[in-house]
């Protein structure tokens, strides 16, 4: 029987951003970044003000004379990529395959189409000012367990950097210190809170500072809302309180929180490889607010997206959600912006 194709429209939750602290290139003050909102928000932002940037919202379906996406010289990753987990707080098995797994997706070839590796090839379009492309290879590197809560269950964005400095320091087999090519990411469990995470965000990236850490690594913290705020995180696997009559949809790998993770990771990997140090592939005049290449295409998930609209999805027999399959496993991933066409991409295989 073949697996059905659906479009879903939603109506969006409170505005979340999915904001990062940032040490501008040039002050040494930290400044709020405005970045992704997990799901359509046609609205304005909690504090009344819109985006100042692309309005409201950031969501473009199909070419837009508003997106200047523009390359600022800045390095992006050329290289072979090399994903670093750091595991902080209590993660049970079953919930560190589902990210492996998706991680692993990005690079592999021979997963059935729509396929996360044709995702990432949109990704790969970006290049340098030497015109070399973003490596086609993201694999799995070193991973850390923090099980014990080194730097407590409540986390400001400042100790994330921290728990990296904890990590490529340890005594016992510290994780590689790889500036060029690896990028280093904090997933903290569902008894952990970071600020502002369920408020205004559900991840972020920047690079860590050498006052911390003592060396410049680009890295993304990405938290598991299952416990706290699925409801905001880890939408439309489950849904706030307020918005009544809607029922959540089934996520594909059954577990709510690491399934809504999975599009948070990815967006955050995209946008580390295509302006790691914030002075690479953005939209915008100003690198502290930057819109990068995954805010554009914020809650656009299959063809034909945007506003309350996902886009087309698939139904798979087991009826859970999903529109990208990886190695063993289905995802639900958000669309990334297409520089050269000047629209969202996503793997161009949903007509397949």
């Amino acid at each position: 029987m073949r697996q059905g194709c659906t479009g879903r429209y939603l109506e969006p939750p409170a505005p979340v951003l999915l904001g990062l602290t940032v040490l501008t290139l040039v002050l040494s003050s930290s400044t709020p970044v405005i970045g992704w909102r997990p799901w359509p928000n046609n609205f304005a932002s909690s504090n009344g003000s819109s985006d100042p940037i692309l309005g409201g919202s950031k969501k473009y379906e199909g070419s837009s004379e508003f997106v200047h996406l523009k390359y600022h010289m800045g390095p992006v990753l050329t290289a072979d990529i090399t994903v670093h987990a750091i595991w902080y707080g209590s993660w049970q098995k079953s919930q560190k395959k589902i990210i492996r797994e998706f991680i692993s997706s990005i690079s592999a070839a021979n997963a059935k189409h729509p396929s996360v590796a044709g995702w990432w090839r949109t990704v790969q379009l970006y290049t340098d000012q030497t015109e070399k492309n973003i490596s086609r290879t993201v694999r799995l590197g070193s991973e850390k367990n923090d099980r014990f809560y080194s730097h407590g269950k409540t986390l400001t964005r400042l100790d994330i950097q921290s728990v990296i400095k904890s990590a490529v320091t340890a005594k016992s087999k510290p994780l590689p210190i790889n500036p060029q090519s690896g990028i280093y990411l904090v997933f903290t469990s569902g008894d952990v809170y970071v600020q502002d995470f369920c408020r205004q965000v559900c991840g972020f990236h920047y690079f860590t500072f050498p006052s911390i850490v003592g060396y410049t690594l680009p890295y993304a913290w990405v938290g598991n809302s299952g416990k706290m705020c699925p409801g905001v995180c880890a939408y439309p696997f489950a849904v706030p309180e307020y918005m009544t009559g809607v029922k959540p949809l089934k996520s594909p790998n059954g577990d709510v929180g690491v399934d809504g993770m999975i599009s948070v990771i990815g967006h955050e990997v995209a946008e580390l490889a295509t302006n790691p140090l914030v002075n690479a592939w953005y939209a915008g005049q100003d690198p502290s607010f930057p819109v990068e290449i995954a805010d554009l295409c914020e809650g656009i998930y299959g063809t034909g997206g945007g506003g309350s609209y996902t886009g087309q999805l698939m139904d798979g027999h087991d009826g859970a959600t999903y529109n990208m399959n990886g190695i063993r496993r289905r995802f639900l991933v958000q669309w990334v912006w297409n520089h050269l066409l000047n629209y969202c991409s996503g793997p161009n295989a949903l007509d397949q």
